[in-house]
């Protein structure tokens, strides 16, 4: 089970690594995590400078609040330990891995870390978001999420996973795929996050697609623009009735814990161990969401 537990990442904001010029508005985004591309969003001559400009920013980093993610290229394909070297930097939290189709991708990677952040003096570790957008990385998503401590989460790709086999992004193709992944995290106690939505245009159906996210467990979702981070960060945050049951759940279970009680009742409603799990989980939500507020 992964010892590293995932921050509160409602909103992801992709930004190309290619495209410096957008990273100052990317930082100043009510976005809770910014998620510098350096893989499908760049042009294949602009790789290394992408790289650079990436590498510099992490270097720059301030304390913005935000959770810094760098997707990198795919393990076995050129840039890839390029790309690595370069980001691994006091200013990265997390490292995206696109296309990952087994759990010994995790441990090379993790092996790479360990080294780089010898080297470089990093005190602390980074985490590694793994993509699930292959079929074979669906098959064996719980073997990756299970793989290493250092995956704090399963991430949804819908482009790379359903384009190449002609799938229509339907809620009957989408439901049972988010399921699929939510439950292989859950193997490995850590999150799952939705895919990016194309129609920027279109809030109301940008909207429902994070709604349906949300219903099947998932954490939070990828913006690839801006205008769609409130709606994410709305859809994410815990209703203000959930709270407020969370904590009555909360404070009713310590108060039944300790008298040695593990199930009890809570406004007529039966609360045991996977509730208390739950509500906890809502608080933590919630507060995270606050702090980056």
């Amino acid at each position: 089970m992964s010892a590293t537990r995932s921050p509160s990442m409602r909103s992801k904001l992709f930004v190309p690594g290619s495209r410096p010029e957008l990273f100052d508005k990317a930082w100043q985004s009510a976005a809770d995590a910014i998620s510098f591309d350096l893989e499908d969003a760049v042009a294949e001559d602009r790789k290394i400078e992408a790289r650079d400009y990436v590498a510099r920013a992490l270097e720059r980093r301030t304390t913005s609040g935000k959770v810094v993610i760098v997707r990198i290229n795919p393990w076995g394909e050129p840039f890839f330990a390029d790309d690595l070297e370069a980001v691994v930097r006091p200013g990265l939290d997390i490292v995206n891995l696109p296309k990952v189709e087994s759990a010994e991708t995790i441990l090379e990677t993790a092996r790479l870390l360990d080294r780089l952040e010898r080297e470089n003096g990093i005190g602390r570790r980074v985490g590694i978001l793994a993509n699930i957008e292959t079929a074979r990385g669906l098959r064996v998503a719980a073997e990756i999420s299970l793989s290493h401590e250092r995956v704090i989460g399963l991430q949804l790709g819908f482009g790379d996973l359903f384009e190449p086999l002609g799938v229509e992004r339907s809620p009957l193709a989408l439901a049972p795929v988010r399921l699929a992944v939510r439950l292989a995290a859950a193997e490995a106690g850590i999150d799952a996050f939705d895919g990016a939505f194309v129609g920027v245009a279109d809030g109301e159906a940008f909207r429902m697609d994070a709604e349906a996210g949300r219903a099947l467990g998932l954490a939070g979702k990828s913006c690839i623009h801006p205008s769609q981070i409130d709606i994410v960060n709305a859809v994410f945050f815990p209703r203000a009735a959930e709270i407020e049951n969370a904590r009555r759940i909360v404070a009713k279970a310590e108060e039944m814990l300790a008298r040695g009680v593990g199930a009890f009742m809570v406004d007529g409603v039966m609360a045991d161990g996977p509730f208390i799990d739950r509500a906890r989980t809502v608080l933590r939500i919630a507060e995270g969401a606050a702090h980056h507020a």
